[in-house]
């Protein structure tokens, strides 16, 4: 005689609802929900669905264990861990398995509701349970869902900006990077590049010197392998109509044959430029468009600086009045896009090198600024943006060191370098009609030296410290070349400049429109001569 049919309920481990009393039911039901909350498919293991449970459990595990080895690989192979998620493979298969999951996850609370039977609890008991376990089920099932749309988005923005092919490995233990501001308005024939730099980061410590590069700078040097060369052999000297930032425009109009396997032949001409100008080898470039620029920032939310002085741009005409010039007032300025880039591009009244040095400290503050609470709230908006913003010859397989290295050089204060005033002569005298090269190279080397020796001196502190640690070396380091700060220069007000009205009260923007009203824009001019003097609070 056959033994009985095992009940399919035999193997349930909890309370039977129908016949359990009223509490035992409730708390039934509340433990089965926290079950599928943290670990899917244990509910339904307990209740007796051991097939379903143990097929859902196993990958509940195997869920863990990726996440337990991120996160190790977070804290002791990071550069590995960036680079693995910013290919763009990754990033497509992780999208599918996070939908999969989020549905699977639904299915198992939706089998839990079934396995609950609300039918059976108390109503106070059968509607906060079945509530609550709607909310969870849209709350984590949905947080998948925008995490495949987070990592799918990113995955098309990194094809559509970045480039394929290898990453490329620093030069002397550095990356240098040409960054170009570039104005495409409709106004304008073609591309131009308003402003150029050449940022310098160390592999390791992520320490970094912008080297800002005058758009006027003439006889610019090719580095010794630039097809440019041959046309300039002894520099870009074809007078007042070879400045830096001709390069670009003469490259691509009537050299782009010379660079035959470039896409953007402007770019490749510049960098060879500043490259040779530098004496550092430039590994690759990033153009940024002012109109993207713009909308970076808003995308950001904004980007605060500290200003030293009176910065004016130009604006809407004030009332009953020809003059249309604005002012940002000294202190910490919270700007949107619109005022950043009218911060960046401001030369009234002053000269090319107060907005280099302020263009500067923007770029430093967006970067120490774009971490990654900024980056997770607002991440739709910054890929659109930077689709807009950015053109880049970087490939892919770069970004996963370089993200790791951007984290590093945010807690770290750039060091500026500007090839002309106020860190070569003044802005009155021909270092940037006439450069001397030698010098520049000899105080690009000096400040790269620093740094070197800076490293050196902390590791020589700390065993000295151990071993007499009563005594403190003093520093090795040497010291950064000095700005020019006399008066009248950059750098500085002159000693005449006006701090206040006439009535001993302070200046005010409607002040300074007064004064431009009159034509006194000598006192103006020298109201703006230190609004060069930007920080990042």
């Amino acid at each position: 005689m056959s033994a009985p049919r095992r009940s399919p309920k035999s193997s349930d481990l909890l309370p039977d609802p129908t016949s359990a009393p009223a509490p035992v039911r409730t708390k039934r039901a509340l433990f089965l929900l926290l079950l599928t909350t943290f670990f899917p498919g244990s509910a339904q293991w307990v209740s007796g669905r051991r097939a379903l449970g143990g097929f859902a459990m196993r990958i509940t595990m195997t869920c863990w264990a990726v996440l337990l080895v991120g996160l190790a690989l977070l804290l002791f192979k990071r550069d590995w861990l960036l680079g693995f998620f910013a290919q763009t493979w990754v990033q497509l298969g992780a999208s599918v398995v996070l939908v999969a999951l989020a549905a699977g996850w639904l299915l198992m609370f939706l089998n839990t509701l079934a396995i609950i039977r609300p039918k059976y609890l108390a109503p106070g008991a059968r509607i906060g349970l079945t509530a609550s376990l709607l909310v969870l089920a849209v709350a984590i099932t949905g947080s998948m869902g925008y995490g495949a749309f987070v990592l799918n988005k990113g995955r098309e923005t990194i094809t559509n900006v970045f480039t394929s092919g290898p990453a490329f490995k620093p030069v002397e233990g550095r990356y240098n990077i040409a960054v170009f501001g570039a104005d495409s308005a409709g106004n304008r024939d073609g591309v131009r590049t308003d402003s150029m730099s050449l940022l310098s980061v160390d592999a390791k410590t992520g320490k970094s010197l912008l080297i800002s590069i005058p758009r006027n700078m003439q006889n610019a040097q090719f580095s010794a392998d630039s097809p440019m060369r041959e046309i300039y052999p002894d520099g870009y000297d074809c007078g007042n109509e070879c400045l830096f930032n001709a390069i670009y425009r003469d490259a691509t109009d009537n050299h782009a044959d010379l660079y035959p396997d470039a896409e953007n032949p402007g770019a490749q001409a510049t960098m060879d430029a500043i490259e040779g100008t530098t004496g550092l080898k430039v590994q690759s470039y990033v153009m940024i468009d002012m109109g993207g620029f713009e909308g970076f920032i808003d995308a950001m939310g904004g980007v605060t600086v500290d200003s030293g002085g009176w910065v004016p741009y130009n604006g809407k005409a004030w009332p009953n009045s020809s003059v249309n010039t604005h002012w940002f007032a000294p202190g910490v300025q919270e700007f949107n896009g619109k005022h950043a880039l009218w911060f960046a591009r401001s030369r009234d009244f002053t000269s090319d090198y107060h907005r280099i040095a302020r263009q500067q400290c923007l770029q430093q503050a967006m970067i120490s600024q774009f971490n990654p609470k900024t980056i997770l709230t607002r991440f739709t908006s910054l890929m659109d943006a930077g689709e807009e913003l950015v053109e880049t010859d970087i490939p892919q397989q770069q970004l996963g060191s370089f993200l790791n290295l951007a984290d590093k050089a945010r807690s770290t204060p750039f060091k500026r370098l500007t090839l002309g005033a106020p860190d070569f002569g003044s802005a009155s005298d021909k270092f940037s009609t006439y450069p001397d090269f030698e010098v520049i190279h000899t105080r690009i080397d000096s400040l790269i030296a620093a740094e070197g020796e800076s490293k050196k001196s902390k590791k020589s502190d700390k065993d000295t410290k151990k071993a007499e640690p009563s005594k403190t070396p003093k520093s090795t380091t040497p010291e950064e070349p000095k700005r020019n700060t006399e008066p009248g220069e950059i750098g500085t007000a002159p000693s005449d400049a006006p701090t206040e009205q006439n009535d001993g009260s302070p200046l005010t923007e409607k002040y300074l429109v007064t004064l431009e009203q009159i034509g006194r824009t000598d006192l103006l001019e020298k109201i703006a001569a230190n609004n060069n003097d930007c920080s990042v609070p």
